[in-house]
């Protein structure tokens, strides 16, 4: 499976809404159908510089890019930097997610900024009961 930085946080917040209903399907399927699975945290991930396999339906994918792409590039930017990885580098979900418990708590206010999902608090929320586990 194939990661932008800035997904790792967005699949730990994922609740179910996207931006079409296919998007949404694909998230679902990826989220729900492996990584949230009793053996989800072996699902080895390769961190990719472009569009990877949850933006495959964005409706605002444009090829390897998107329509917001200035945008995307300084939110993966953000995430690759907080999380220490980039490009090529390979990880299980169980180590994103012991990457993402160590982010200090309010990370998500800077790296995740510029994101339009900030406001609905999910990945927030989410963030919040990873780290309360540990």
């Amino acid at each position: 499976m194939t990661y932008r930085p800035h997904h790792f946080l967005c699949s730990l917040g994922f609740e179910g809404k996207g931006y079409s209903d296919l998007f949404t399907a694909n998230m679902t399927e990826i989220v729900e159908g492996r990584l949230r699975r009793a053996d989800g945290a072996a699902v080895e991930i390769e961190v990719v510089g472009a569009a990877d396999d949850i933006c495959g339906p964005c409706p605002s994918r444009r090829g390897s890019g998107c329509t917001a792409q200035a945008k995307i590039d300084r939110l993966d930017a953000a995430h690759a930097e907080a999380l220490d990885i980039a490009p090529g580098d390979v990880l299980t979900w169980g180590e994103a997610l012991e990457r993402m418990a160590a982010l200090p708590a309010d990370v998500h206010q800077t790296i995740c900024a510029e994101c339009q999902w900030l406001s609905a608090g999910m990945c927030a929320a989410a963030l919040a009961r990873l780290q309360d586990k540990e």
